[in-house]
């Protein structure tokens, strides 16, 4: 991902957010910050450490994920791709990348009231580690660890 993707990235995240965190942050209390996550993004490009990365699908931006260390930190696919294998293409990807790092116990957290994203997870094999956070975007959601050998 360079700072010229982050647009068209936040305009991928956007949709996802609103309709897949709808239970957590309520549009009407909370709307999408969009310049904050623009921001951050363009700070995590630059951020030694942090790999950020675009999923592509026919020449467009289709999806995001973004690694620091053992964490897979962000992750999203369209939402006009959900349920077409590409998030697990992405996904198993993703997982490489970490390999090719040398990671072999890999970590996430994902809210906890994300069941769609939850549900994702496990499937591919993550499980939760009881380890709880909250996120810094109000109204500050608990989120919940996630680990997987690699």
């Amino acid at each position: 991902m360079t700072a010229a993707d982050v647009p068209a990235v936040v305009a991928v995240q956007e949709p996802g957010a609103v309709l897949g965190l709808a239970d957590v942050f309520s549009q009407d209390e909370h709307p999408f910050p969009r310049e904050a996550i623009a921001e951050r993004w363009l700070r995590e490009i630059d951020l030694p450490g942090t790999d950020c990365f675009v999923v592509g699908r026919d020449d467009a931006v289709a999806g995001f994920a973004a690694t620091r260390g053992d964490e897979f930190l962000h992750f999203g696919i369209a939402v006009e791709h959900w349920g077409t294998g590409l998030a697990t293409l992405a996904h198993d990807d993703v997982l490489d990348h970490l390999r090719g790092g040398r990671v072999t116990q890999a970590r996430l957290r994902v809210f906890t009231g994300n069941g769609r994203g939850r549900r994702f997870y496990e499937k591919h094999g993550w499980r939760p580690t009881g380890e709880r956070s909250r996120s810094s975007f109000a109204p500050c959601p608990e989120l919940l660890g996630y680990s997987r050998h690699l």
